[in-house]
């Protein structure tokens, strides 16, 4: 866990001005259909913050910001790869390239995506879906 929370001032000046807005339009897309723990974190060795969505102890996905750059993490399950082959034919190439190049773990097949812009946001809420239904109307 981070002791200071990084203000919105201090995540617009690490990404720049237009991936912070990439930044606040993706969490308020998640927030506007979840609603989750929020957690602020160390980015590891890669990232310099991580800011995690849970709930119930299980992680729905995770945002990750370094300079000029943000992460959008989701691990699936076994069950939640059945689960995205059944949905692929309505996902973009890109979405599907980055989960076919994703490396697989014992716990899962971890997705890293980069976005710079709204255009996937549709395809990742629907990977959202996979892992759990939206619990806000």
């Amino acid at each position: 866990m981070l002791d200071n929370i990084p203000s919105q001032q201090a995540i617009a000046e690490l990404l720049g001005q237009s991936l912070f807005e990439v930044w606040q339009d993706l969490c308020a897309v998640i927030d506007e259909k979840y609603e989750m723990d929020r957690l602020w974190n160390t980015g590891g060795k890669k990232w310099t913050y991580e800011y995690k969505y849970r709930r119930g102890g299980k992680t729905l996905c995770a945002l990750y910001a370094k300079s000029n750059c943000i992460g959008f993490l989701v691990v699936f399950g076994k069950d939640e790869r059945t689960k995205f082959e059944d949905i692929r034919e309505g996902l973009s190439d890109a979405v599907c390239r980055k989960y076919d190049e994703a490396q697989t773990y014992r716990d899962g097949k971890w997705v890293m995506f980069e976005p710079t812009d709204a255009a996937e946001f549709e395809d990742y809420m629907r990977l959202l879906t996979i892992k759990r239904k939206p619990n806000r109307k």
